[in-house]
């Protein structure tokens, strides 16, 4: 099974190096007020797919926010024994 993973894992390097390979030819994307930004196909689409993953996990952090301070809430903190009291050992030991 390992090796089918390495073997899975090389089979996705290699056909995202060849797509970038047949893709070098260069791209232009236009902006607002006339501004361009000249680069390779590659880098464009790359660019394009980062921008969407950061997107992505930014709509999810107030989610994350929610259900991290729901799961606090539902463990309050033990609280601490007053100072000079003695602390009795667990029954049984």
């Amino acid at each position: 099974m390992k090796y089918l993973l390495w073997l899975l894992k090389a089979a996705i390097f290699f056909t995202l190096f060849a797509f970038a390979l047949n893709n070098q030819q260069e791209a232009t994307v236009h902006f607002f007020f006339g501004t361009q930004w000249r680069a390779p196909l590659v880098l464009v689409v790359l660019s394009a797919f980062a921008c969407g993953v950061a997107i992505g996990v930014l709509g999810m952090v107030p989610r994350w926010w929610r259900h991290r301070n729901a799961h606090l809430s539902a463990h309050p903190p033990v609280p601490a024994a007053p100072a000079g009291a003695e602390v009795a050992p667990p029954h049984g030991i």
